[in-house]
């Protein structure tokens, strides 16, 4: 997956490359044929379920589409941010930090529970 297309352009890309139509596809999400074409244009936001669905529907892997659309949801929420982009390292961080106290707590409670 190609880190400078949109997520739409992935979708757009890999439905035609199976040959697939918009109806067909919508169809299976069980979403009107406009707003799929709509997403695919990065005109409409598209829920992770939904790229959870699309995954499955268009074969990609589903660990990259997720993380290709969360990574376009951050983008979008702090792209006009003057200072965007140090938030992204800083928050970075928290998510390192938070996930070592959630491991050392986890690893507490498993230690307490065989005693």
């Amino acid at each position: 997956m190609e880190n400078n297309k949109t997520t739409g352009e992935i979708l757009r890309e890999k439905r035609e490359e199976k040959g697939l139509l918009l109806r067909h596809v919508s169809a299976k999400l069980d979403i009107d044929t406009a707003i799929l074409s709509k997403i695919e244009r990065g005109a409409r936001k598209v829920s992770k379920e939904q790229i959870i669905k699309l995954a499955k529907i268009l074969d990609l892997d589903k660990e990259k589409l997720v993380v290709q659309y969360l990574s376009e949801k951050i983008l979008y929420e702090i792209k006009d941010e003057e200072l965007g982009e140090k938030a992204l390292k800083v928050a970075e961080q928290k998510m390192k930090y938070i996930g070592r106290k959630s491991n050392e707590s986890n690893s507490h409670k498993s230690k307490k529970s065989i005693k």
